[in-house]
């Protein structure tokens, strides 16, 4: 199953500084990588922001999926990460194998540059940038992380393969695209205008979504759903999946929560922990 989590550009508009802002995407990201997220996207609320937008957003929570020894690097000094200290660890392995030090480990690494040819720039944990051959029928974008097998360190002979890498990938993109994906399972929106989750209707639900996937949506601070997508609330029912640009379900997950608001990051740890229970 892929699971892609939708957070919307305007996730940090109540954030009074940058510190406070840095620290809850940290928390944002942690939440995808405990629930294991393939993909984390930005989609645009550009009318939610304020001070802090979807350039803001997407920079910090890929420099957060980055792994710490390519962070260096990759990102240098750039002024969106002047609080990058505050991130709490995600805690991803970046190396496995029998020998993660020695032939045969399989690491991650990031295109830095696609060139002619098949071939892309590649940073990882070696010493120096190499250069690499794309499998064939493999697409690759400047940015994207990559597997790498590594079989000898000295001389240095390692390749990309397509295999799954632990952590997720970043990126900002349009909602009805995310949600148009040949992957993207069971399309969510989450509000507390939706239909309640119940313990009777959570195992037929968890387990379509451990078959085909998920791609979940969640808004923002004082700036839910239905308001980013401009969907009518009617006060006699919950929002029919019609409402939206082609959501499965609305679901409200926390159907009986004691704050008049619930924070994103707060909602993802609560919602993915439903969505994600297997039988």
């Amino acid at each position: 199953m892929t699971l892609t989590v939708l957070v919307p550009s305007s996730l940090v508009r109540e954030a009074e500084d940058k510190r406070e802002a840095t620290r809850k995407l940290g928390y944002v990201a942690r939440a995808a990588t405990v629930f294991r997220a393939d993909r984390l996207d930005v989609f645009p609320d550009r009318e939610g922001e304020r001070r802090f937008g979807g350039e803001f957003v997407e920079t910090v929570l890929r420099y957060a999926a980055t792994p710490p020894h390519l962070r260096k690097d990759l990102w240098g000094r750039r002024d969106e990460l002047e609080y990058a200290g505050v991130l709490p660890p995600l805690r991803v392995p970046s190396t496995t194998g029998s020998e993660s030090d020695g032939s045969g480990s399989l690491t991650q690494g990031i295109v830095t540059e696609v060139g002619p040819d098949g071939r892309v720039r590649v940073n990882c944990e070696l010493q120096h940038p190499i250069s690499l051959h794309v499998p064939p029928g493999m697409e690759v974008r400047e940015g994207e992380r990559v597997a790498i097998r590594i079989s000898s360190r000295e001389p240095v002979r390692a390749r990309i393969v397509d295999e799954p890498l632990p952590g997720f990938d970043v990126s900002r993109t349009d909602l009805e695209e995310a949600l148009g994906r040949p992957d993207a399972g069971v399309a969510i929106a989450t509000s507390r205008f939706g239909e309640a989750l119940t313990t009777t209707w959570l195992p037929q639900l968890a387990s379509r979504i451990e078959r085909e996937g998920a791609t979940v949506a969640f808004g923002s601070p004082g700036r839910g759903l239905p308001e980013i997508l401009g969907v009518d609330i009617d006060a006699e029912g919950p929002v029919e999946p019609a409402d939206g640009p082609g959501f499965d379900l609305w679901l409200n997950t926390i159907p009986r929560q004691g704050s008049e608001t619930v924070r994103t990051e707060e909602a993802m740890f609560a919602s993915l922990a439903s969505l994600t229970l297997t039988e």
